[in-house]
């Protein structure tokens, strides 16, 4: 697709194409506190507001855990927010992380994936968001760096949309991505501004039965987040849900408004699917991962052989039909997990996959593989492996190992 606006070609890392990203997107509040590999992005953010190039209130925090906290009391008051972190940063925010959602204050968070301890480790896998998947955010994997630097954008017209107002995670491989220099293309920061807009409030009916926008302002009082016993609770929890639901829609919709001044797009925002169609063999994953495989994929299509991929890049909310739909004439399929669910008989991706799959009118065999922990290289003849045993299964009718360990020594 064509780029409707004049775009610039940047060297940026992922860390920096993000907080290029937020300085266009017209954020009043950052607050963070700084954790490798995320440190890049609040650094490069702290010198927009030192230089005067942004009029945003930076607040540098003495914890991961204040830091959203500060977000999030910043959001509920109207002002747009932006935080960052990682690992055990994020394993810090937990708590946080779900007043966030359940305020329904939508933050937006870049996310340099990265290990949680022990053993102590600062390189890329999915442990730390996979963990954080049932807290309400919704969470956006990136391959790339051009991508994060879209995903930011995109995600505060997705966080804020009305029938939304959610929190959104945008997930970058730690060091694939964040440290790793490429060309980005960046749009000017008026068509930024114009694609991201002003934020808007819902109206709702506060104690005094006055109908105000849903903030709090001293001049028209309401609460936030108060106790919700067994009474209220459940209530509150379902239009989270419904929120989420709304969502899948949102993001398709921003994803092609987006294409339509920069001439980029991912797939429907919701999954990118590459060589499915005609597949008989296919591998699912999420992030940086998605190139190397790609390359695989060209390789086999050469070869005659009927590859494909499908990159799940929204994870939350989950989005089950698109799954099912591309997946629907794949006859076996190898599900790449960048994290563990220990005891839980394959990894987070693989059991929402095979479970997207199991109302399916077609089941096709599906396996496992737990790849890349803490950082470690997944080559493209590790890939090519995952294929060849797809074929095997498809030949023999067998599965043989379900869940499997690649790159592993044991």
């Amino acid at each position: 697709m064509k780029s409707v606006v004049k775009q610039e070609v940047l060297a940026l890392n992922g860390d920096e194409a993000v907080a290029f990203a937020a300085k266009q997107s017209d954020v009043d509040v950052v607050a963070a506190y700084p954790i490798t590999p995320q440190t890049i992005i609040v650094e490069r953010f702290s010198e927009y507001v030192a230089n005067g190039e942004v009029e945003t209130e930076f607040v540098c925090t003495e914890s991961e855990h204040s830091a959203l906290t500060a977000c999030l009391a910043a959001s509920v008051t109207g002002a747009r927010t932006f935080t960052a972190s990682a690992s055990a940063g994020l394993a810090l925010m937990h708590e946080m992380l779900f007043v966030t959602s359940g305020c329904r204050a939508p933050v937006v968070m870049a996310i340099a994936n990265r290990a949680l301890s022990a053993p102590l480790n600062i390189h890329g896998d999915h442990s730390d968001t996979m963990t954080e998947r049932d807290s309400g955010w919704i969470q956006i994997y990136v391959e790339n760096a051009q991508e994060a630097y879209d995903s930011v954008i995109q995600a505060f017209r997705i966080a804020e949309n009305t029938d939304v107002l959610l929190p959104v995670i945008v997930g970058l491989d730690g060091f694939t991505l964040s440290h790793t220099l490429e060309n980005v293309h960046v749009l000017s920061d008026d068509a930024v501004k114009r694609f991201v807009g002003t934020r808007k409030f819902i109206n709702v009916t506060n104690h005094e039965g006055k109908t105000v926008p849903f903030k709090l302002d001293p001049n028209n009082p309401t609460s936030m987040g108060p106790i919700a016993l067994p009474n209220y609770y459940f209530e509150f929890k379902r239009q989270q849900e419904e929120a989420m639901k709304n969502a899948l829609k949102v993001i398709q919709d921003v994803n092609k408004e987006y294409a339509a001044i920069s001439g980029r797009s991912y797939g429907d925002g919701l999954v990118d699917a590459y060589h499915v169609e005609d597949a008989e063999v296919a591998i699912v994953c999420l992030g940086s991962t998605a190139g190397t495989v790609k390359a695989v994929v060209d390789e086999l299509r050469a070869e005659g052989v009927k590859a494909g991929l499908l990159r799940i890049r929204t994870f939350r909310p989950l989005p089950v039909e698109r799954i099912v739909d591309t997946l629907k004439n794949v006859k076996a399929v190898a599900v790449m997990d960048r994290s563990m669910s220990f005891g839980g008989n394959g990894g987070p991706v693989f059991h929402e996959v095979r479970h997207a799959l199991y109302d399916a009118e077609k089941h096709p065999y599906i396996v496992n593989y737990i790849y890349g922990l803490g950082g470690r290289d997944t080559s493209p003849m590790q890939v090519r492996k995952i294929y060849e045993d797809l074929q095997k299964i498809l030949r023999t009718k067998r599965v043989e190992t379900r869940v499997q360990h690649l790159g592993l020594r044991e």
